[in-house]
């Protein structure tokens, strides 16, 4: 298969203006939940450039909700398309999945922001804005690479399924919705942002939400029982040391390379209805990790222990203790053997384009490949440029460079996976 790669290199170079613009593009879509639509809208106008056959729906969420694997907040999906294209292949070969998300988070205070989340501003070779990171530049790449082979007239043996999902940030529900109406292959490949490592395992993740409760009343009055205010920087603190538990007793050595695998994060808190009064309730929203080793249940349980302690350890939450709930998003956690063929692959086209030897980590954030492993029963690798700790910051970037070296690798693997009819 190598006699590929010099084509494939010099049509990306050829192309790499067109392919920025591609991202440029993408990136200017502010594809925030429930307005996904413009920016599918780009990815449909790729597609049918591209001449090949393209699937365009509304995920139905009443037939969603009844499945298992449902965990998304939302009631309707309109305004947030799902969009499939395949490459039909020959016959003969294996059929792979690259699956990404084109919905990104708020970009928050814009004025953190250097550049307009949204301009797309590129600088010293790095493409700036919302979602370029996390995952426009993954997508791109996986457009860019699906492009370069149809463009060289390389007939594939096996099928290549191009599936651009919403809902990625809270639950899945795009590429859950894409395994129902009966999309399957033998592997599938994420490009999410992995720094260019390759990624075989990934932990889990769950959203919650606890109620804290307290005595609420005027400013004035004492207040023994504690404010909820009070009470809710209490159980905060009381997470950090749940959280740094978790994670010193992790064995696995890829998961040890990250700072926080597991990490508990508090996302969201509301209280208070007047600026002179006692609120009653404080609501704390946020992530909880999930380690390779453990089972969503056995998470939710200790999470669930740890918080009645605080009844034992403080007075103030003997009348009132804190109410924990789990809603919306969870991610099982997952893994792919090393040996694995389509790693074997993957990892020897990177050394054919990078010239050097891959680096493996894992995966801390939950992603659809969960979706995919655990209810569609496909092995799935995380490979892709851009970086985790600039996703979902303000400044979030891409290196432009990265975008078209994944570009490449990723043209290769699917080359040698599907194989080619005069291969």
């Amino acid at each position: 298969m190598e006699q590929y790669k010099e084509r494939i290199h010099q049509w990306l170079f050829d192309n790499r203006l067109r392919g920025t613009r591609i991202l440029k593009r993408l990136v200017q879509e502010a594809s925030v939940q429930g307005a996904e639509k413009y920016a599918q809208a780009l990815i449909v106008e790729k597609l049918r450039q591209l001449g090949l056959p393209i699937d365009i729906w509304t995920p139905n969420a009443r037939q969603l909700q009844q499945h298992a694997g449902f965990a998304a907040t939302r009631t309707s999906f309109e305004d947030s398309p799902n969009v499939v294209a395949v490459l039909k292949g020959a016959g003969g070969g294996r059929s792979i999945i690259l699956n990404g998300h084109i919905d990104v988070v708020p970009e928050g205070d814009e004025s953190l922001w250097t550049y307009d989340p949204y301009s797309a501003h590129i600088k010293d070779g790095k493409l700036y804005g919302r979602g370029s990171s996390d995952m426009k530049g993954g997508q791109t790449a996986s457009l860019l690479a699906m492009e370069a082979i149809i463009s060289l007239g390389i007939s594939l043996k096996g099928d290549l399924i191009f599936q651009s999902v919403i809902e990625e940030k809270s639950g899945g529900a795009g590429t859950l919705a894409c395994l129902l109406r009966g999309y399957q292959a033998d592997a599938a490949l994420i490009p999410k942002p992995t720094n260019m490592q390759i990624f075989l395992k990934q932990q889990g993740s769950m959203w919650f939400r606890i109620k804290v409760k307290g005595q609420c009343g005027y400013g004035k009055t004492n207040v023994e029982e504690g404010t909820a205010i009070e009470k809710a920087i209490i159980v905060i603190g009381h997470l950090r040391e749940l959280e740094a538990l978790r994670n010193h007793r992790l064995q696995d050595s890829l998961s040890k390379r990250a700072a926080l695998p597991t990490s508990i994060t508090i996302g969201k808190i509301e209280g208070g209805t007047w600026p002179s009064s006692f609120t009653d309730t404080v609501t704390l929203e946020g992530r909880m990790g999930v380690a390779l080793s453990e089972t969503l249940t056995e998470a939710r349980h200790e999470m669930g222990e740890w918080l009645e302690r605080l009844q034992e350890m403080y007075p103030c939450f003997g009348k009132y203790p804190v109410v924990l709930e789990w809603f919306g998003a969870q991610c099982q956690p997952c893994e792919v053997e090393p040996s694995h063929e389509l790693v074997k692959v993957l990892t020897s086209q990177y050394k054919l384009v990078k010239r050097e030897e891959p680096a493996m980590g894992v995966s801390t954030q939950g992603t659809d490949g969960s979706i995919l492993t655990n209810i569609g029963h496909i092995p799935v690798i995380l490979f892709g440029p851009g970086k985790t700790e600039s996703a979902h910051f303000p400044d979030e970037y891409i290196e432009l460079e990265h975008v078209f070296e994944a570009a490449e690798i990723i043209a290769l693997t699917v080359i040698n996976w599907c194989g080619t009819v005069d291969g």
